[in-house]
């Protein structure tokens, strides 16, 4: 269904209903102070919605129960609803007179779950800042325990299926493997990112207003989690668990797009964070080392040559080619990271190079498989996926383990 204007939509009811308000524009940039108030809230919880006109009030009584009872006159609950074609947002509405502390947005133009967080957290007046979806799989009896960790001095809180106590009810086991095969694609990629939490898939969580403000976010698909802890100052994290429930009421929002959006994300947020000097250095070293490798596989193996058999050919052309890459990296690459030019030092980093070279092999072949065999994409835009994975993992860990900065003294 295409996107309407507000002036086309609005029926003569819906323009006297209180509590909403209107979404912001521009970037997605998070102000230090709460807009429009003296005396901040304690909590501003965003429920972004699309199509859960049946269970919205449901979770905002539920939220509403628990936020009352904790932090009296203190909070805030913001639906944000993507123009629902079920009308989410005027079921929403309708009940501010009932829950003075509802607040309802209503997105014309503009959808994407991770971005109605943003535009939430945007409007919101909170010193935290909260996710939680409207389907009840996300139980709102935990927040509780999220709030109690926030009360710790946790700059971060985070609702987690996979620590002690927490789970999912009753998944499948494809649906298992697919969701921790995504976890791992994760680590792979961005490990410094994902490797924070045990749970990075969550969307439920908690977060200091102090941490995320002034950083310009680029929210993407749905895991506005990740997005947090690529680009936010988080330090101290902590997670509590909870168990996933099947949805109740309504249809689930998983598709397929929506693990290759994950998986855009992730690349995205690795871009960002690679010095693109540095990166670019390494990224010609290896096509060097593409050069050396065809030119050898063609002197050894073909007919007009030696003729040698294309196997014995293809691992000396791929060593040759390791080599030839781990020379121009010491020399050039991480030449301010190779100061101990003795022979031992040197073949202790050639060593680290060449385990390192093996392991993104293994990894390219695997990933290759996961995304042309469980994601059905073509395969060769599965291998150049597979391959631009595979470099930015050579190249992360040479820099952390094979010319490791000097920690000083």
């Amino acid at each position: 269904m295409g996107a309407r204007s507000a002036t086309d939509t609005l029926k003569p009811a819906d323009s006297d209903m209180s509590g909403m308000i209107e979404p912001p524009r521009g970037g997605y940039a998070i102000a230090a102070n709460s807009p429009g108030l003296d005396q901040p809230l304690a909590v501003s919880i965003v429920v972004p919605t699309y199509n859960e006109s049946k269970g919205v009030g449901e979770i905002v009584a539920r939220l509403a129960a628990i936020l009352e009872t904790e932090l009296p006159g203190r909070y805030e609950i913001i639906v944000v609803d993507d123009d629902s074609p079920d009308r989410t947002w005027a079921a929403a509405a309708a009940l501010v007179s009932t829950y003075p502390a509802l607040k309802v947005m209503r997105r014309v133009g503009e959808r994407g779950l991770s971005s109605a967080v943003i535009r939430g957290w945007q409007a919101a007046r909170g010193e935290v800042l909260g996710v939680i979806d409207a389907d009840l799989q996300h139980p709102p009896e935990a927040l509780l325990k999220l709030w109690g960790e926030m009360q710790r001095g946790a700059e971060m809180a985070v609702a987690s299926r996979h620590v002690e106590g927490g789970g999912v009810s009753e998944w499948s086991m494809l649906r298992r493997i697919v969701s921790r095969g995504a976890q791992v694609i994760g680590l792979l990629i961005l490990p410094d990112v994902v490797g924070r939490v045990a749970d990075p898939m969550s969307g439920y969580f908690l977060v200091r207003r102090s941490v995320l403000s002034g950083v310009q976010l680029h929210p993407m698909g749905y895991k506005i989690l990740i997005e947090v802890l690529g680009r936010a100052r988080v330090r101290w994290i902590s997670e509590v668990p909870y168990v996933f429930k099947e949805r109740e009421l309504g249809e689930s929002k998983v598709t397929r797009k929506v693990y290759f959006d994950y998986l855009r994300h992730l690349l995205t947020l690795r871009w960002a964070k690679i010095p693109l000097t540095r990166f670019m250095r390494f990224a010609l070293v290896g096509l060097s080392g593409v050069v050396v490798d065809m030119t050898f596989l063609f002197l050894l193996s073909d007919p007009s040559m030696l003729a040698w058999g294309l196997t014995r050919s293809k691992l000396i052309a791929a060593e040759l080619a390791i080599v030839n890459n781990f020379f121009w990296n010491d020399v050039w690459t991480f030449r301010d990271r190779a100061n101990d030019r003795r022979p031992q030092s040197r073949l202790r980093r050639f060593a680290k190079f060449q385990v390192i070279c093996l392991m993104g092999v293994i990894i390219n072949t695997v990933l290759l498989n996961v995304l042309f065999n469980f994601f059905g994409m073509n395969r060769y835009v599965a291998n150049a996926v597979a391959i631009a994975v595979v470099t930015g993992w050579n190249y992360w860990l040479n820099l952390k383990i094979s010319w490791r900065a000097k920690q000083p003294d």
